[in-house]
């Protein structure tokens, strides 16, 4: 098995890619792990001013400290009549006093805009770097709205203030109403990791 270390503490991000990457991590006999297990690990700080630029130091800060190729990525919403925002500020966007302190901040501010308005995107990039430096990154993007009070128990962050876009017969489930495998397979998040599939299996593969 080759282990691959994933760039973050997150336990949530950790059991959802793995679970997006099953099929890759199987073809490629691949362990994934995530930085809990090498706790002398720094954390990297996030001054990049793209998803890509984030997801690339959050990898490269992993690689160096543990030896082992590393996935990192870097994800938030962007809101259209917010000019892209919270986009890379999105976990910050309290002043760091958590998700739902960000998530009703967000509400509030979009308080009066009418529902036609309301359009966003769940944004990710995907990375991946090696120990020798050489990296890839691919981004996937998730249309939809925000809704005007959340919705829903599952997933974490803003998942239940989106409504995705592409639903069938009408419906407008936010994000945090779909089960864990309905999300693994639409997310902005899978979409990015399936882009980098490809980089995955030229970099590591047996």
């Amino acid at each position: 098995m080759t282990k691959v270390v994933l760039a973050t503490r997150n336990t949530h991000k950790v059991e959802e890619l793995r679970e997006i990457l099953a099929d890759v991590s199987a073809d490629l006999e691949l362990e994934i792990v995530g930085l809990d297990a090498y706790p002398d690990a720094p954390d990297v700080v996030e001054d990049g001013v793209t998803f890509e630029q984030n997801a690339i130091l959050k990898a490269a800060s992993a690689a160096n400290a543990t030896g082992l190729p590393a996935l990192a990525d870097d994800s938030g919403l962007a809101v259209d009549v917010l000019g892209g925002a919270p986009g890379i500020f999105s976990e910050r966007w309290s002043g760091g006093w958590g998700d739902r302190a960000n998530l009703e901040l967000l509400l509030a501010q979009l308080g009066d805009v009418r529902d036609e308005h309301r359009a966003a995107a769940f944004v990710c990039a995907a990375a991946l770097v090696l120990p020798d430096g050489r990296s890839a990154a691919e981004l996937g993007r998730f249309p939809g709205t925000v809704a005007r009070e959340p919705r829903g128990t599952g997933g974490f962050g803003y998942d239940p203030i989106f409504v995705p876009s592409d639903q069938q017969d009408g419906n407008e489930r936010t994000l945090a109403e779909y089960d864990p495998d309905e999300k693994n397979n639409v997310s902005h998040r899978a979409l990015a990791f399936r882009a980098l599939a490809p980089h995955l299996k030229e970099h590591l593969r047996p």
